[in-house]
């Protein structure tokens, strides 16, 4: 079983990936900050993160370069509601600092989860 990190400050959104996740068979574990996140791929390393881009203490962009730089081999999808500016120019600067695939929120649940198994097998 693959196992997942979700970080994302939005308790509904990281229950409710938590949740999807879970039901499409992958070991979840959770932060609700890049700070948290981050000191938690340390402890324990997992098959993919999963970061919102937008969010207090450490925000996305700063976490995907932080676990690059540590980890150049993990795994990152990122997804953002937008902010001041729209989610696709976040995302695409997620892209730009490593992260392998991008998702805007709200996510559809059928291309998310899709997105997921294809970058677990590779």
């Amino acid at each position: 079983m693959a196992s997942i990190l979700v970080i994302d400050d939005d308790e509904q959104i990281l229950i409710m990936l938590k949740k999807m996740l879970e039901l499409a068979g992958y070991e979840v574990t959770t932060a609700n900050n890049g700070i948290k996140g981050l000191q938690l791929f340390r402890q324990k390393q997992t098959d993919l993160v999963i970061t919102d881009i937008i969010m207090p203490d450490k925000e996305g962009i700063e976490t995907i370069g932080d676990l690059k730089k540590e980890f150049p081999d993990v795994k990152i999808i990122a997804v953002s509601g937008g902010g001041i500016n729209e989610a696709e120019h976040y995302l695409d600067i997620a892209s730009d600092f490593g992260a392998e695939m991008t998702f805007a929120k709200p996510i559809d649940s059928k291309n998310f989860l899709e997105g997921v198994k294809k970058i677990l097998l590779h």
